[in-house]
């Protein structure tokens, strides 16, 4: 049974007015979202070279689709780091602050994404250059599980409290923008260079390319100072010495909520951006100039819904809304591959399409769901946990089991099982949970 921390609880005080003052909404959003669309850039970036060109450049000695379910073995290491950084960074924003983790995480981030453009292959290297991939998709995991929850706390404990929902949305959007981003520029480089070029070095260029999103996100939160939440907790000396110990000891059940919630829709977002393209080119055979028009499409409802869906829990509630896109996520599992099979693009795009907008339903309202979970004093630590540790059975594996499904029996209907599994275990979770819109933040 969940038992109450024996540390002293903070009152509720009025900040001062310059507490008060908060930056514009935009630059917020804009801050929040910057670090989670260079994640997915950089992740959007790695799933299709895993699918196109690794097993190739780093795994050559294994058949096509062997090499690829390998790739995205290193794929899923990127997920299994993320509860390290979970940990380290949760206890650091904690303890240090929102605005301080976000900048160091955007950095390392960055930094092994660059690294990881300047990779020699297998030819070159041997067996050190699938190594180092591992390597530098630790450290990025490692980055990015410290910096979902403090994106979005960047905009939830500044923002309108009555709007938290819509505002803790934002962070959200940058799977889709940095989904759109990594696709797109993609695109252009296949489109403009020779096949021979793009695989012995165009591949690099989308990679070295993150560069300039980390300087402009450097900029954007620079400009972003401390939330007044964690202000208060500094003035009132509420601060805890281990918020991750705190988290495990007091707050566990909660915490297999918040992780449990993620598990479905991490999942459902595998199937339709990452999977997408290895199924459309490798199985059905079609260009895979379709698979990226499809998934492209889906990721722009994405983006412009996940907000709407994040402010219509504020006024419908997190458990109905999220509740209802997990529903109609695991009906539209068997429908994608119906209209998958039917080789026709608009059946593809189809399919793609309408289920990210089921799964912006479950997006939409996860964000300020997982963070309402935890008190302030822990609510950074609280929430990296429950989104790294629920991304690793959700979104680590997720390629992973849906190729070597596919290849163990030949058939989508055990991939349509899965997915619709890790759904039931989200709906469980929210039936378990209790609502948390329009209420104070737990303290």
């Amino acid at each position: 049974m969940e038992h109450s921390s024996t540390l002293p609880q903070p009152q509720p005080v009025e900040l001062d007015s310059s507490a008060k003052k908060t930056p514009s909404m935009a630059r917020l959003a804009a801050a929040s979202s910057i670090g989670t669309t260079l994640e997915w850039f950089d992740f959007t970036v790695y799933n299709l070279m895993a699918a196109l060109v690794f097993n190739a450049l780093f795994f050559p000695s294994f058949d096509p689709l062997s090499g690829t379910i390998l790739a995205f073995s290193t794929y899923a290491v990127g997920y299994l780091s993320r509860p390290f950084g979970g940990v380290v960074f949760g206890h650091l924003g904690d303890k240090l602050g929102r605005r301080f983790v976000l900048v160091a995480t955007l950095v390392m981030m960055g930094t092994a994404t660059g690294l990881m453009g300047l990779l020699p292959t297998y030819q070159a290297w041997g067996v050190w250059s699938p190594v180092l991939l591992v390597a530098l998709r630790f450290l990025q995991g490692a980055a990015i599980g410290g910096e979902w929850a403090g994106a979005v706390l960047l905009s939830m404990e500044h923002g309108d409290q009555q709007r938290r929902g819509r505002n803790a949305a934002w962070a959200q959007v940058g799977p889709a923008g940095g989904t759109l981003l990594g696709a797109g520029f993609l695109a252009l480089c296949t489109a403009t260079l020779s096949a021979d070029a793009f695989q012995s070095w165009g591949w690099r260029i989308p990679f070295l390319s993150s560069a300039v999103l980390v300087a402009f996100g450097l900029w954007l939160r620079r400009g972003v100072d401390e939330t007044p939440m964690f202000k208060q907790l500094e003035q009132h000396h509420h601060k805890v010495e281990m918020p991750v110990k705190e988290v495990f000891g007091g707050h566990w059940r909660r915490l297999l909520i918040a992780g449990g919630v993620r598990i479905g829709s991490d999942i459902v977002y595998g199937l339709l951006i990452i999977f997408t393209l290895t199924y459309v080119t490798s199985v059905l055979h079609l260009p895979r100039s379709l698979a990226l028009l499809a998934t492209m499409l889906g990721a722009m409802l994405h983006a412009v819904c996940v907000p709407l869906f994040g402010g219509l829990s504020d006024r419908l509630g997190r458990r109905a809304v999220y509740a209802a896109g997990a529903a109609l996520s695991i009906v539209w599992a068997f429908a994608y591959f119906y209209l998958m099979n039917t080789r026709q693009p608009a059946g593809v795009c189809l399919a793609v399409v309408v289920g990210m907008l089921f799964q912006a339903m479950m997006y939409g309202p996860q964000a300020a769901f997982v963070t309402e979970q935890f008190p302030t004093r822990v609510r950074y630590a609280g929430a990296s946990l429950a989104a790294t540790l629920g991304g690793i059975i959700g979104g680590a594996f997720g390629p992973l089991v849906f190729a070597s499904l596919y290849k163990t029996y030949q058939s989508t209907t055990a991939i349509c099982l899965y997915v619709a599994a890790g759904l039931a275990l989200t709906l469980i979770c929210l039936l378990c949970a209790k609502e948390t819109a329009g209420k104070p933040l737990a303290e």
